[in-house]
């Protein structure tokens, strides 16, 4: 009864802002003074061509130009106001493109090689991190060799003696957060468990290590200063009354170990709760690990309040602790569940999703400056859930269409090209029809499976371009159609970091230079100093 209410006073309250914005609308100037408007703020846009202190990429995992649309949708009828119209909050950003997201391999992306084309600069083969389109799947031996292996934005970064750091909604050993510091054959390979489960005995893994060591261990990713996400459990020793999954060691206290070696004279926190992290001072921390769940962290419809972050909440502490960064940072934030939602065909779920990576941007955008920060919004790959049908305007944008298809039964407005939802059943095992979804309460179910074309166990990623959205230095970089390795090469250029790493030349260069300047000051100071002398002579 009460959610019968509840969607009752929605549709009165979309009756009312329907029934306002036609009478708006149907003037033809509020067309013309609105788009005269717009173009006039075009045309003043300036060029910001300075160098970027600080970079902010945020990934929205499997956010695709439909799901950007229903959720604006989404967003305004959350609102009670005309959803079409609505803006998420980086759509306002200055300038826009759109890039290409296949892998060497593949015609569409998985989120492993695609990671390596946004925060390396090189496509790879699907499933793979990291790594050149000479390693494939699996392929241990190969994947360590120096000249098969990229670095990341991450190293240029803290080669540039930046601070960087990353913030996810997954496992921060999950694919595309580890892109941003993993060399591996295999995406998979999170634990040591892992990688041997997965190669069964056919592989030599002997040469490699797993995401999550490296993430400690190695270079850059042991030097990140923000670390948030979820996947404590590969983390964690085995043991009993534990969900740890490692057969080595315990990569917490090896991280906390670390911190206290190498930079003894700085605050490092592990945290695991909400709690802990908004009691958290950041201005008086240097790391943070903040590991909130065993797995990935759960979507915001279904999650505790009291003790899991939103994504939100994670961005602006993250951007707390890098602020006072005197060089700047370069921080990666991924709303990761946008993908998992989309596979389940929650769409629901996935339009949530989406909205609160719209409110981590938001915080991004108010707590830096336009002068200095460049933020790019961006996606890795499409997912195959489209928008269709002629639904009326303020139309519930999760319900059914607003017309009948040829054999009399109503359909959703969003509906997906593959899942795993039963969209069609046999009578008798005669006749093939669509199941009826008048017959099913999409309103009360979160999780509710929206229909598709294709049964399969899992919904697929899709191959279409997906939008990049920049705002700062040098932004304008990020229009036109490109390929999706330009983001990260672009972000550097913006930034003004190299992709090489420092050569002892560079380094006597620049003492070098250091010398010929002091030799100046000298010579200028010598000069003045011999003038006042003979002034009072």
């Amino acid at each position: 009864m009460r959610t019968f209410v509840v969607c009752a006073v929605l549709a009165c309250a979309l009756q009312q802002v329907s029934a306002a914005t036609a009478a708006e609308e149907s003037d033809p100037k509020f067309w013309i003074d609105n788009g005269k408007r717009k173009l006039e703020e075009k045309s003043k846009q300036p060029l910001r061509t300075n160098k970027a202190k600080n970079v902010i990429m945020f990934l929205g995992d499997g956010m695709s130009l439909p799901t950007l649309t229903a959720a604006r949708v989404y967003k305004g009828q959350l609102q009670n106001v005309s959803g079409e119209s609505e803006h998420l909050s980086f759509e306002q950003f200055p300038f826009t493109g759109i890039s290409k997201t296949y892998c060497v391999d593949r015609q569409v992306a998985d989120s492993a090689c695609s990671a390596t084309a946004y925060l390396r600069g090189v496509k790879a083969n699907t499933a793979t991190i990291g790594v050149t389109s000479k390693v494939l799947l699996g392929d241990c031996p190969a994947s360590v060799l120096e000249e098969h292996q990229v670095t990341s934005i991450m190293q240029w970064a803290q080669w540039a003696g930046k601070a960087t750091g990353l913030v996810t909604t997954t496992r921060v050993t999950h694919a595309s957060p580890a892109g941003c510091y993993a060399n591996t054959a295999h995406r998979d390979w999170e634990s040591d468990e892992d990688m041997i489960n997965i190669s069964n005995g056919t592989t030599d893994i002997t040469q490699c290590e797993d995401i999550a060591r490296q993430l400690v261990t190695r270079d850059p990713g042991r030097n990140l200063k923000v670390i948030m996400g979820g996947g404590r459990n590969n983390f964690m020793k085995q043991a009993v009354n534990s969900t740890g999954k490692r057969r080595d060691e315990d990569l917490i206290q090896k991280w906390k170990s670390d911190k206290e070696t190498r930079f003894a004279d700085k605050i490092a926190k592990y945290v695991t709760t909400r709690q802990e992290l908004l009691e958290t001072d950041m201005s008086k921390t240097d790391f943070v690990l903040g590991l909130f769940h065993p797995e990935h962290m759960e979507y915001r419809l279904k999650s505790d309040v009291e003790t899991q972050p939103t994504l939100q909440e994670m961005t602006r502490n993250a951007i707390q602790l890098l602020q006072k960064e005197p060089n700047g940072y370069v921080l990666f934030v991924e709303g990761g569940l946008i993908d998992m939602a989309h596979h389940h065909t929650w769409a629901k779920i996935a339009l949530d999703e989406t909205v609160e990576l719209s409110k981590a941007v938001a915080d991004a955008v108010a707590m830096t400056s336009e002068d200095d920060t460049l933020i790019v919004v961006t996606s890795d790959h499409a997912h195959t859930m489209s928008m269709s049908g002629y639904p009326k305007r303020n139309e519930n944008i999760l319900g059914v269409s607003g017309s009948m298809s040829s054999d009399n039964t109503s359909y959703t407005t969003l509906s997906y090209a593959n899942g795993p939802k039963t969209s069609f059943e046999y009578d008798n095992n005669t006749s093939c029809h669509r199941v009826n979804i008048t017959n099913e309460d999409i309103q009360k179910k979160v999780d509710f499976e929206y229909p598709s074309l294709v049964d399969i166990p899992n919904e697929t990623h899709g191959g279409d371009d997906v939008m990049v959205f920049a705002r700062g230095p040098m932004s304008h970089l990020f229009t036109g159609n490109y390929e999706q390795n330009l983001i990260a090469l672009g972000m550097a250029m913006a930034a003004d970091i190299s992709t090489s790493p420092p050569t002892s030349d560079s380094a006597s260069g620049a003492i070098a230079s250091f010398n010929v300047a002091g030799q100046t000051i000298l010579a200028v100071l010598l000069l003045v100093f011999v003038g006042v002398i003979q002034s009072n002579l």
